[in-house]
């Protein structure tokens, strides 16, 4: 019980502060928008942190690797499968909300409407760049920034020995700020359970059920991509026999992510299943810790469902050409950037909100929505990085490497 504490109090306190904040708004009704203030703040704070935190954790990252062709080939096949297994359970979740809206009529009450409507091209250029260096700190500009981020990254790699004091000045800011944003999370209790207040007292309890039904849409996908996607990448990878073995060496990393909530606290169970599959170890060394922050499907999905339900809210629509394009684009970058970084999907929400336009009062039912659905979204990221291994060794190894390594193991 300790141990069960330990790894879910942050989800803990964040839903005991949601539903303190639920009441309080059925009670007092339209009188909670006095807790407002208390909510910004908290917003404030987040908003100040997460664009240093961002610079420091994707330039440290890439500025600290080590250049070596030897697994070129392999790492080119593992970043097609993240990035094809991350697309498709984006496209199905997209599918789904088509199929199952999950937004209901909230009457005349939305939140504040401050999005300007431009040219898709005028879109890309401001994601992408900014005009002035100042402009990069914009919580705005976040996906100009994490460009720039990877410049300065690939920048500090290229000086090498002239620039080691540049990559330790990038890691030790990328751990002080990991820090500050562990320190504003604490806060997160408070500051969301005054939001949701604030949300309830607005829209009544029929907020609930926009809620209800996003999580009824996520926990359906999520179950469904599970089982029948998981097993048709194992096919993929090794025939009946691939699903046979995928299936018999999943049990302990299903466990284990969903009593740990971590893709990171997962890492030794995925490299022992991975060794049981008959992956070989430079696929599995290399593949499973990097997919533990780069690969991840059930945050794939969340991103999904969690701008469909910010959209809902702003009474925007979620089905034109160009919104679905940057969605799509959004997910792949969502599911590399928060990797590594502490409540990270709290980044990635960031990021689409800036993406879209959307005012900071877009935020809290995304990050509400992302806590709910945590221990399903591990459960995908997690146990997708050895399906994922067994893909990129049937392109890697050949058609016959399940066979072929049984019998190198006897």
């Amino acid at each position: 019980m300790g141990n069960f504490y330990q790894h879910y109090k942050g989800i803990i306190w964040l839903i005991a502060g949601i539903i303190a904040g639920s009441i309080a708004g059925l009670f007092f009704g339209e009188r909670v928008q006095v807790l407002k203030p208390i909510g910004d703040i908290f917003l404030n704070f987040l908003f100040t942190a997460v664009i240093p935190l961002v610079f420091f954790s994707i330039s440290s990252a890439i500025g600290g690797l080590k250049t070596t062709n030897k697994l070129s080939r392999m790492m080119g096949v593992m970043s097609a499968v993240f990035l094809l297994t991350v697309l498709i359970s984006a496209l199905l979740t997209i599918a789904a909300v088509k199929l199952f809206p999950i937004h209901e009529q909230l009457g005349t009450a939305t939140l504040t409407e401050t999005i300007v409507k431009k040219p898709f091209g005028d879109q890309i250029t401001q994601l992408v760049t900014t005009g002035e260096f100042y402009e990069l700190l914009s919580r705005k500009s976040m996906l100009a920034m994490i460009i720039f981020s990877v410049l300065i990254g690939f920048a500090t790699l290229r000086s090498g020995e002239m620039g080691l004091g540049f990559a330790k000045f990038l890691n030790a800011g990328n751990e002080v700020f990991k820090n500050v944003f562990i320190l504003i999370m604490k806060m997160a209790p408070i500051g969301l359970g005054a939001y949701f207040a604030y949300q309830v007292g607005v829209f009544g309890p029929q907020l609930f059920g926009t809620y209800a039904r996003s999580l009824g849409l996520y926990y359906g996908v999520g179950a469904f991509y599970f089982i029948v996607f998981f097993s048709l990448y194992a096919f993929v990878a090794g025939g009946y026999t691939g699903i046979k073995k995928y299936w018999q060496n999943n049990i302990i990393p299903t466990a284990t992510a969903i009593g740990t909530c971590s893709s990171i606290a997962n890492i030794p169970a995925n490299l022992d299943a991975a060794k049981k599959m008959n992956i070989p170890e430079y696929i599995a060394n290399v593949t499973i810790p990097l997919g533990a922050t780069l690969h991840k499907d059930g945050s794939s999905i969340s991103s999904i469902v969690k701008m469909a339900v910010v959209f809902a809210l702003f009474g925007k629509s979620f089905d034109s050409i160009d919104t679905v394009a940057l969605a799509l684009g959004m997910t792949v970058l969502v599911s590399i950037v928060e990797g590594g970084i502490p409540n990270g999907g709290y980044v990635g929400e960031l990021l689409f909100i800036s993406a879209y336009g959307f005012p900071p009062e877009a935020l809290p039912p995304a990050m509400i929505i992302g806590t709910l659905v945590d221990p399903m979204a591990t459960l995908l990221n997690s146990t997708g990085d050895t399906v994922a291994s067994m893909l990129i060794t049937r392109f890697t190894e050949g058609k016959n490497w399940i066979t072929t390594k049984a019998a190198e193991s006897h």
